[in-house]
């Protein structure tokens, strides 16, 4: 399998580089300040999918998603509510997990909160400082200095030589922009008006850590000092991500990452996602709308992970109508029932087209190579059907293979989804009032069963009941 490496401009080869056989895998969680955004759940669904795909492949994965809970936003929202931080951040780190499995996002192995991790980020601290990495500034924040590690910049590529230096003096923001390059804070001094009763103490006197300082020490702690694969969205390659490397390698002496992977942005209709321009969603947003995690999900993940998605309200229609076809197609296999052998040309059909899915996947995640090989796989599938050239044995055979494949999408429509058993009472006198030519009783039964939310299809098996 390969993966393009934002360090190296180039494709490489995925594989640990632990003794044990273990990927560890370390990807930037949110802060809990708010209800993740659809942007952020863009990085979320790759982020899974690339896990999937990893298991898919035979790789163990070792994963964390760390929870920033404490940073500039989170202390500002607890001040503003009155509240303790934990309090204060509590209700969205529900609400995250309950997104997660909203978008069916699988469980990682490890989801470090920041505030369980000082200690590891202090000790990180006292070794800059011991080596020269760091300094105490006048206001008695802790720094770290740039020009320690020569090799600063070489994530982003960014040209060095233009950026303003120390633009805003010391810099104290956990985010700042891309033309400032100054050296950055691994140690906030407490300040009573910005920070109320939110700190803790430490070697270097009362405070709180910086945001970068953060993940590198979490994921030193709990993945080593040198890990496989690192993930973030694009917008945290400078200065989170750059920031990481600088820290952790004046540390460990180590490399920290071998392979750096950053997810594009999302724009909605073309714009950049704004709550002013009112193209700001949170997926409870999308889902009071009457959208599924599902018809999000699907849509998250149909455009490769380097290239900008444009989200709008017409893809997640066309998202709904592509699991519509592949659910309507999973129902019409497990309808078949005739016996005999497989035929030896649909055998040799599915081989093929289990090939382009997982070679699509092989290549850097080509997600949209590996839904045209299921959407080639639909269509010569309800053509065979068509010819009644499928077995029953053959539509198993197929439906095993679209399980396979739903172990990375992790979209499918599955499950079997058995309508109530009022409604297929329902259905039952319909097809009976049909029979006996009663069709206003007919008419009535069929309108029941649509304003509850279901179609009903007529099939060579008999009539069956769709959710719409």
């Amino acid at each position: 399998m390969k993966l393009y490496n934002t360090e190296t401009r180039t494709m490489q080869d995925v594989h640990p580089s632990s003794s044990d056989g273990r990927l560890r895998m370390y990807t930037c969680g949110p802060t809990i300040y708010n209800f993740a955004h659809i942007g952020n759940f863009r990085t979320y669904v790759f982020e899974d999918l690339l896990r999937r795909t990893l298991k898919f492949f035979g790789f163990q994965v070792v994963q964390a998603m760390n929870l920033t809970d404490v940073d500039d936003k989170t202390i500002k929202g607890a001040i503003q509510n009155k509240v303790p931080l934990k309090e204060y951040v509590e209700p969205y780190r529900i609400a995250f997990f309950e997104d997660l499995q909203t978008l069916n996002i699988e469980k990682v192995e490890f989801y470090p909160a920041a505030t369980d991790y000082i200690p590891e980020m202090i000790g990180l601290i006292e070794k800059l400082l011991e080596n020269g990495s760091a300094y105490r500034s006048p206001n008695g924040s802790i720094y770290f200095s740039i020009k320690s590690f020569p090799s600063y910049g070489r994530l982003s590529h960014l040209n060095l030589n233009e950026l303003k230096v120390n633009a805003s003096g010391d810099n104290e923001a956990d985010e700042y922009d891309k033309e400032n390059l100054s050296d950055f804070v691994l140690w906030k001094a407490y300040d009573p008006e910005r920070d109320g009763e939110i700190f803790w103490e430490s070697p270097f006197g009362k405070g709180r850590p910086g945001w970068h300082i953060e993940c590198s020490a979490m994921a030193m702690k709990l993945l080593g000092e040198s890990i496989d694969i690192h993930c973030g969205g694009v917008d945290n390659m400078f200065p989170h991500h750059e920031n990481e490397i600088a820290q952790s390698e004046c540390c460990s002496k180590v490399r920290f990452v071998h392979h750096w992977v950053h997810v594009d942005h999302l724009v909605v209709d073309h714009k950049k996602m704004s709550k002013s321009l009112g193209n700001f969603y949170t997926l409870r947003d999308l889902t009071s709308r009457g959208w599924s995690g599902s018809h999000v999900r699907y849509l998250l993940l149909s455009t490769h992970y380097r290239t900008q998605l444009n989200f709008t309200m017409q893809g997640l229609e066309a998202a709904k109508a592509s699991l519509q076809r592949i659910e309507d197609l999973i129902l019409r296999l497990r309808a078949i029932e005739k016996p005999g052998e497989i035929d030896p040309s649909i055998s040799l059909f599915l081989a093929k087209a289990d090939e382009a899915f997982k070679s699509a996947l092989a290549q850097d995640l080509n997600v949209s190579a590996a839904l045209a090989a299921l959407f080639d796989l639909v269509r010569e599938l309800n053509t065979f059907a068509d010819q009644e050239a499928l077995t029953h044995p053959g539509a198993q055979k197929a439906l095993r293979l679209l399980e396979s494949w739903d172990k990375v999408l992790g979209v499918l429509p599955l499950e079997k989804q058995e309508a109530p058993a009022h409604l297929l009472e329902l259905l039952t006198r319909r097809e009976a009032a049909r029979k006996e030519k009663n069709f206003s009783e007919s008419d009535r039964l069929r309108r029941q069963i649509l304003e509850s939310g279901y179609l009903i299809e007529d099939t060579p098996q008999g009539a069956r009941l769709k959710k719409q």
